[in-house]
């Protein structure tokens, strides 16, 4: 890691994440003309930048984020697809200065983990993220069975209780609010108290961000909380959840078939269309 690294201590998270403030980085404004009739005037936009994650220097994925709480972020990524195991095999995680501001976060692995540079390694040729459709080409069913076995059977969230998360999860999204643009991710507990919410324009951005705060915090494995995102239940948001040990994952929207199957195989209870009065048990 260069030399003009701000370092952070772990595993603690940060109020905010480098350079960027971690609220006031959601929202910009753009000129915008209303059709049919309506004067140009500035309306609020959610902010989306590439942060490019490195490992000792070395580039390992670029993702298209929501700037603030970046290290979070980067611990999250870094942790659920299964570079680091936990807080321990990080020594340290910064921004890193360059020509492009605070858009660059460096890990120091820990001395112990040599085994996962040659998956860093591996990674990094072919790693590329977006806020549409989370990492391209690498997670996959085998590899999540590989490194988390399924989870034993847990107690399923009270169906009554589950269905008031998302209006508690849309109170804790003020980028939302002003700007309809930005998807959310909630770690509640089965009390139905909220923990943590991190917004962003990518869900499994969201996701990471949570799952890395409490990563930080020494909260990991996650196996007492309730995921809620205010997206769909996509493939990576399932495996991401796995792999902190999440046992209940709660969507806004639709599941995905890869997603129910790998919820079933690994004995996540999941669940879509969370809101006022209904959802659907996919597994």
């Amino acid at each position: 890691m260069a030399d003009d690294v701000d370092r952070c201590a772990l595993p603690g998270p940060s109020r905010a994440s480098g350079p960027h403030d971690p609220h006031g980085a959601l929202v910009t404004a753009r000129p915008v003309r209303p059709w049919p009739d309506g004067d140009e005037a500035l309306d609020d936009v959610a902010v989306e930048e590439p942060l490019e994650i490195r490992v000792e220097g070395r580039p390992l994925a670029v993702t298209l984020r929501t700037p603030g709480h970046d290290l979070d972020l980067a611990a999250g990524f870094l942790f659920t697809e299964g570079v680091v195991d936990g807080a321990d095999d990080l020594q340290a995680l910064a921004h890193v200065a360059t020509d492009r501001g605070g858009n660059v976060v460096d890990a120091l692995l820990a001395g112990g983990v040599a085994a996962h540079r040659e998956a860093v390694e591996r990674a990094a040729r072919d790693l590329y993220a977006t806020s549409a459709c989370g990492i391209c080409g690498k997670a996959s069913i085998d590899r999540v069975r590989l490194k988390a076995p399924p989870l034993p059977r847990r107690h399923a969230p009270d169906p009554a209780l589950l269905v008031s998360l998302p209006d508690r999860l849309r109170a804790a999204q003020p980028g939302f609010q002003r700007t309809g643009g930005l998807h959310a991710a909630g770690l509640f507990t089965f009390d139905g108290d909220l923990e943590v919410a991190r917004e962003d324009i990518g869900r499994h951005d969201a996701v990471d961000k949570a799952l890395g705060w409490g990563l930080r915090a020494g909260r990991v494995p996650v196996d007492d909380r309730i995921l809620v995102v205010s997206s769909r239940a996509g493939f990576e948001i399932v495996q991401k959840a796995r792999m902190a040990g999440v046992p209940a994952v709660a969507a806004c929207g639709a599941a995905s078939s890869l997603a129910v199957d790998l919820a079933r195989e690994s004995g996540v209870a999941l669940y879509g269309f969370v809101g006022p009065r209904r959802c659907v048990r996919y597994a």
